[in-house]
């Protein structure tokens, strides 16, 4: 299931320290609706062991402005807390699932 990410609890979501994906998206957005059944299986295939989240830009400016978001879909990667990775636009589930593996 993906946690639900917004301005208020990405902080603490990060002081956790598990490995975790952020999937910045919007409603009206075309490829963010291709992208979120995708987001989805990935979030109950690594459960156990990555945050796998979805923020939606409209409702959270903060933590967009902070981290440069100008396009989406865009996903980040945190390991550690840390930004480790960026991949703007539609993500296949293979790919997606090797950048995370990549964070684990």
């Amino acid at each position: 299931m993906t946690t639900e990410v917004t301005d208020q609890n990405i902080q603490s979501l990060l002081a956790e320290g598990k490995p975790m994906v952020v999937d910045f998206w919007a409603p009206w957005c075309g490829p963010c609706k291709m992208q979120g059944p995708i987001i989805d299986e990935v979030a109950n295939d690594y459960a156990d062991r990555a945050i796998v989240g979805k923020l939606n830009v409209d409702d959270n400016p903060e933590t967009c402005e902070q981290y440069g978001i100008m396009s989406i879909p865009t996903m980040l990667f945190f390991k550690n807390g840390e930004l480790v990775n960026r991949h703007v636009g539609l993500c296949r589930k293979p790919e997606l699932e090797a950048m995370i593996d990549g964070i684990l």
